[in-house]
């Protein structure tokens, strides 16, 4: 064989691994995603203060075992889910909105099939009884023009001990006295940890009871964040964006 022909042999067959390197790495990358972890962004303040916009977190697959909503494009293969384990009071999750699947949202965990949820005077009540709410330290938040906002903070601590902070924004919004809500059979009921800035299940036409078939993952881990309004693409900024203290913080 010429020199020419050897040459043209091992371009071809270079290509052939660049090829066969890119196809395992995407099967690979779409097996871990499906199966294990996927990534999400935030791009509301709904759960102020637990994750901000801009946060980036690893949402867990498998925490919940699988429905048709694990798969990329939902494909309908079948209903329920397989290795099913339910979510726990407290839990930040991910979940497909019940009126329109396409759409992702992330709250907490509030109610269970069967429990009774209402909002009094800015208390959450589970089944007739009052959720622990202590005062803390305002949460400060600093605008672009350099101006401080103060908003109230509060720390809940639900029935099996789960302990987090929440915000009320306005003392008096229409979401801090709401009817009792009785969580269906196989349901869940989500609320957003920033009380007064947040469409979740409070609002039954927008929201409403999410079906345990809905929900993509748990929560886990913040593995980077950047400044409000500042993308995480823009690589050159990353100095001044990125928001150091908030990378590998666990949810």
């Amino acid at each position: 064989m010429s020199v020419a022909g050897e040459k043209y042999k091992a371009e071809r067959g270079g290509t052939g691994e660049t090829v066969k390197i890119v196809v395992n790495a995407l099967i690979l990358a779409l097996i871990v995603r499906t199966f294990l972890f996927q990534p999400f962004n935030i791009p509301s303040g709904s759960m102020k203060p637990t994750l901000l916009v801009g946060d980036y977190l690893f949402v867990s697959k498998y925490a919940y075992g699988y429905s048709k909503y694990s798969i990329p494009f939902a494909p309908d293969l079948f209903s329920g889910r397989i290795w099913a384990t339910p979510p726990e009071r407290g839990d930040v999750a991910v979940f497909k909105l019940p009126r329109d699947p396409s759409v992702d949202y992330i709250k907490r965990v509030i109610g269970l099939p069967g429990d009774k949820v209402q909002m009094i005077n800015g208390v959450l009540y589970l089944n007739g009884t009052a959720v622990p709410k202590e005062r803390i330290e305002d949460y400060v938040t600093t605008d672009e023009f350099g101006t401080e906002t103060h908003v109230p903070r509060y720390r809940e601590t639900l029935p099996n001990g789960v302990s987090y902070t929440v915000l009320d924004l306005d003392p008096r919004s229409f979401s801090d006295d709401t009817p009792v809500y009785e969580v269906p059979p196989d349901h869940y009921f989500m609320m957003g940890d920033n009380r007064d800035n947040s469409t979740d299940s409070r609002v039954l036409g927008a929201v409403g009871y999410v079906p345990f078939e809905n929900f993509v993952g748990r929560a886990g881990m913040v593995f980077f964040s950047v400044d409000e309004g500042a993308k995480a693409w823009q690589f050159w900024e990353w100095p001044w964006t990125v928001r150091f203290d908030r990378i590998f913080k666990v949810i």
